[in-house]
């Protein structure tokens, strides 16, 4: 079975990171994925070509110099037409727009769309009624969460029928506990911190999606409480700068760190007594997995997809999206307490292991192709 998937990439993230994990895995398992990525032409995307590479997965790109380029669609039918795959999966909404028309116009048996977040842009009258007449041309769809799945049926007119549900998978490594104090000593060191400080960390880009403001104040709220907890913030975007203000004295004391892009992400995360997310809205959000491998408690927001990751009271606590006061709670109930920490630590990777194995998602997913090629 050959398999072109393609996507937009602009950056490494989720979405992004999520396709270099499933094509190594659906490779392992005897189907033939390659990568197709519209890049724009000030940004070529080496490094995911790269990483790509590495990993086995053959990689094509295709220039894109606007968001409707017309010339796009037909290099892609152009493509898809001398590569015959069986299947072609489309990621994001220009891979949509421009990948669906132009793998049904070079006659591909089964064309799929992936559904990876509910981005609020997604409600707008314009965007539902394209992503309707989208719907209305695919063989089929694969959501990564139920939640995403309710908002392709109900917000974009997705026939349900047509939609399956395969959550994220990923790879990791079980690291050994002196694994974890030796991370955790050298990110205390790196930070000239003493070696009894609890480390709150949030990794994310610098948006008004991941509700990075509210986990701010809701450490502002306890901060006086825990002289020894420190804020430690790993990412960048539009917002940082009315972030650092926001952080006020905290940052300038250094309670509140912002520490830029991190290319280290895995090794930082491991170092951290608590993960952070008070997303507003979220289509899966890999970084829990990650968090969840590094056996991390979690605090974060009850929206979107992440309560079907995040176990309420078991891997870690969920608060309604906005809520400072109950972050600010829920944090309060968990620096002081060591035992619980690691008690939902431990239920998380338990957790990762059983439920989002990279190979879990490359069999669902491969079975989903199965399915409709029969019907096809």
């Amino acid at each position: 079975m050959k398999v072109l998937h393609c996507i937009k990439a602009t950056r490494i993230s989720g979405a992004e990171r999520h396709l270099l994990i499933l094509l190594s895995a659906l490779r392992a398992h005897d189907v033939d994925a390659q990568l197709v990525l519209l890049v724009e032409p000030q940004n070529l995307m080496t490094e995911m070509v790269d990483l790509a590479e590495k990993r086995g997965i053959p990689v094509q790109r295709l220039i894109i110099r606007q968001d409707i380029d017309l010339l796009v669609i037909r290099r892609l039918k152009q493509m898809f037409q001398a590569a015959k795959p069986d299947v072609v999966h489309t990621h994001l909404i220009h891979a949509d727009v421009l990948g669906l028309p132009a793998a049904r116009w070079a006659g591909v048996p089964v064309v799929i769309t992936g559904r990876h977040n509910d981005d609020a842009f997604r409600r707008r009258a314009a965007v539902r009624w394209l992503n309707g007449q989208l719907w209305g041309r695919v063989t089929a769809g694969i959501a990564i969460s139920e939640s995403i799945r309710r908002f392709a049926i109900e917000i974009e007119g997705a026939p349900p029928q047509k939609v399956r549900v395969v959550p994220y998978g990923f790879e990791y490594m079980p690291l050994m506990p002196d694994a974890l104090r030796d991370a955790r000593t050298r990110l205390q060191a790196e930070q000239g911190l003493a070696p009894d400080s609890l480390l709150v960390g949030m990794a994310c880009r610098l948006v008004e999606q991941k509700g990075v403001i509210y986990g701010l104040r809701a450490f502002r709220q306890i901060a006086d409480e825990f002289p020894n907890a420190y804020l430690l913030i790993a990412g960048e975007g539009d917002l940082r700068a009315a972030l650092e203000q926001e952080a006020g004295d905290l940052a300038q004391f250094g309670r509140v760190r912002f520490l830029g892009w991190r290319e280290d992400v895995p090794s930082l995360l491991a170092g951290l007594d608590i993960f952070l997310m008070p997303s507003l809205w979220e289509g899966f959000g890999l970084v829990l997995l990650e968090a969840m491998s590094k056996q991390l408690p979690i605090v974060a927001s009850r929206v979107s997809a992440i309560p079907e990751v995040v176990i309420h009271g078991e891997t870690g606590l969920l608060v309604p999206p906005r809520d400072v006061e109950g972050f600010a709670e829920a944090l309060r109930g968990l620096l002081p307490d060591r035992s619980l920490r690691a008690y939902m630590g431990m239920n998380g990777e338990d957790r990762l292991e059983q439920t989002f194995s990279a190979v879990r998602m490359a069999e669902e997913t491969k079975a989903v192709y199965e399915e409709f090629l029969k019907k096809s």
